[in-house]
């Protein structure tokens, strides 16, 4: 799993949306980009075990249960 999420972060950073706005903002205070990568991992790892628990869709805003 872990090879996933990194690899699905690398990804991530090198395309459009508010994973690489998210990546771009660890750049730009500092961070290294080895460690924005294993940050955004994480990231995208904790968002993907709130679907899981909660069993429902992400939408913009939040996350909400299906009934």
């Amino acid at each position: 799993m872990k090879e996933i999420f990194k690899s699905t972060a690398t990804r991530a950073s090198c395309g459009r949306g508010p994973f690489h706005d998210f990546y771009a903002a660890l750049l730009a205070k500092g961070m290294k980009p080895e460690m924005a990568r294993l940050t955004l991992a994480r990231k995208i790892a904790a968002i993907t075990l709130t679907l899981f628990k909660q069993q429902g869709p992400l939408v913009e805003g939040g996350f909400f249960p299906i009934p």
